[in-house]
């Protein structure tokens, strides 16, 4: 099966020449689209420009990890990504061609969505484009280019470029999800901080038939690419995606040669095996980010606000949980339930987040492609080592996978529970857990409410009774289920009578004894910035 990309008709130029709206955003790639349809399920009026017409070329991200599954799975893109991508819980590590490392990745397996699932790219924004125009509220204006970014105190000017002429945008909110060479960023002159490492990597998707079962194959110095690192993944439709370590000194235009490409896989896969090259492309490692990701009335999420290594599967990854944090915020500053500085706590949340990010990143890229001679032997001498000892195995960092940030310092949390060591603390992301409705076996996540706040109580009697109710508008249950197996209860510690309350992007705000039910309304007025000044981002 080919992978027929499809194009959309370029959007006519709006029949007045100047506009003003609410909200604009820039790029239509995986998080653009993302929050896009966020907002349009929260029923917010959100157009987005991009001076292209279809989707990704080649499978840019394919790895997501769990925490992404679930925020899609409640944009309603939950079931399609579990029929089409590739599930995998394994990883084995190389050292020359003898596996050195083979294990699965620990993990609780009581929860709906795997730990990691693989699907190329441009499949998911496909989807995200159908979802966003299915709301309603989305206007998706393909072919149109951002041509210059003027802010103002209250409101950001912008100049559109169309086949059929031009036209300016006065928007109250430009979220920047323009990508790593982000004219928006270029425009308001804003550095990245951070490094960009002196390796190059060609990364190709390759179809071929193969009984090798999907895992994560990881080779330092294999035969077929001696001296170098080499990396395999499934894919869905029989392709797979290969990266190959090239060095600092290759020519990133000459590698993608497709006679090149084709060579370098059949030292991989040999003479016997007949192999496809879809596509190909060259990148480097970058561990860097914008100081601060929101200028005013300009917001950056995605690559234009901070760029990793696809070690890990750090960046789609980390630019979906940003639109997950952005958009529930600026739904409530739009429609009047809070002030502007609730959009302080983006950049502070999604500062940390990227630095934990970046950190691991870095360290992966430090072990992978080592630059001084110190780092080159500590990489050698765990390598040799874990050939015979397995406790050096673990040291071995081809990639450390992505996994959700904890927001335990967030200004949003509200923690008054004596509790020294809660098994969740606020700030965390919401951990699913399997529950009954009724005599059906239901999943947590599904029953919290995605376009506002949620209280969960435990009741207070043995029967370990699980109530969900949305706040601040209604203290009736919306469902009632039962933690018939405990799962739940263990996942969150709670004791009988314990108070959740979880934001729309299901981290938890905070958790409360029953005889501290009376602070509810506080903890409300924290999460939304009621009681907060300006946030001042403690990661910078």
């Amino acid at each position: 099966m080919t992978y027929q990309a499809p194009v959309f008709p370029v959007a006519p130029r709006p029949s007045i020449s100047s506009e003003e709206l609410p909200l604009l955003i820039v790029g239509a790639g995986l998080v653009g689209l993302t929050l896009a349809l966020d907002l349009g399920r929260r029923g917010i009026r959100t157009v987005v420009i991009d001076e292209d017409v279809t989707v990704a070329d080649g499978s840019r991200a394919i790895v997501f990890a769990r925490r992404s599954l679930e925020i899609l799975a409640r944009l309603g893109l939950g079931e399609r990504l579990l029929q089409k991508g590739v599930a995998w819980d394994n990883g084995t590590i190389f050292l020359g061609d003898e596996a050195l490392l083979s294990a699965k990745i620990m993990d609780d397996p009581q929860h709906e969505y795997p730990l990691f699932l693989n699907i190329q790219q441009y499949y998911l924004e496909e989807w995200l484009v159908e979802a966003c125009l299915e709301t309603g509220f989305v206007e998706l204006r393909w072919g149109h280019r951002l041509c210059a970014v003027h802010p103002a105190a209250d409101h950001v000017s912008l100049h559109i470029s169309t086949p059929d002429g031009s036209y300016t945008i006065d928007t109250r909110w430009l979220v920047a999800c323009d990508g790593a060479s982000s004219f928006v960023r270029k425009s308001l002159d804003l550095p990245f901080v951070g490094r960009v490492f002196k390796d190059r990597f060609l990364i190709a998707d390759v179809r071929f038939d193969t009984p090798l079962p999907a895992e994560r194959r990881f080779w330092f110095g294999p035969s077929f690419h001696p001296g170098r690192c080499a990396l395999l993944h499934k894919q869905p439709d029989d392709i797979w995606r290969v990266d190959f370590q090239l060095g600092w000194d290759a020519d990133p235009v000459s590698e993608r040669e497709p006679d090149r490409v084709r060579e370098r896989l059949r030292h991989m896969f040999g003479d016997d095996t007949p192999v496809e090259l879809v596509w190909a492309s060259v990148y480097t490692f970058q561990s860097r980010r914008l100081e601060s990701f929101v200028h005013g009335h300009v917001i950056f999420a995605g690559d234009s606000a901070h760029q990793v290594s696809p070690f890990g599967g750090r960046g789609g990854n980390g630019g979906i949980q940003d639109a997950d944090n952005l958009g529930w915020k600026i739904a409530a500053v739009l429609r009047g339930d809070a002030d502007a500085n609730l959009i302080d706590s983006y950049d502070e949340e999604r500062c940390f987040a990227a630095d934990e990010n970046i950190l691991h990143s870095t360290r992966s890229a430090e072990f992978i492609t080592p630059k001084s001679p110190g780092a080159e032997a500590y990489r050698d001498a765990v390598l040799r080592l874990a050939t015979k000892f397995p406790f050096a195995r673990q040291m071995i960092n081809s990639g450390r996978l992505s996994m959700p940030a904890h927001l335990s310092e967030s200004p949003l949390n509200f923690s008054y529970q004596a509790d020294p060591a809660p098994a969740l603390l606020p700030g965390s992301p919401a951990a699913d857990a399997p529950l009954l409705n009724g005599h059906s076996q239901d999943w947590f996540l599904r029953h919290l409410r995605t376009d506002g706040f949620s209280v969960v109580r435990r009741s207070s009697d043995a029967e370990a009774t699980i109530s969900i109710s949305d706040y601040p508008q209604s203290s009736h249950p919306r469902a009632i289920l039962a933690d018939a197996e405990g799962h739940f209860t263990r996942r969150y510690g709670l004791r009988p009578g314990d108070i959740l309350l979880f934001r729309p992007d299901q981290h938890l705000a905070a958790r409360l004894s029953e005889e501290q039910a009376a602070l509810l309304p506080a903890a409300y007025a924290k999460a939304v910035a009621k009681s907060l000044g300006a946030v001042s981002c403690c990661c910078k």
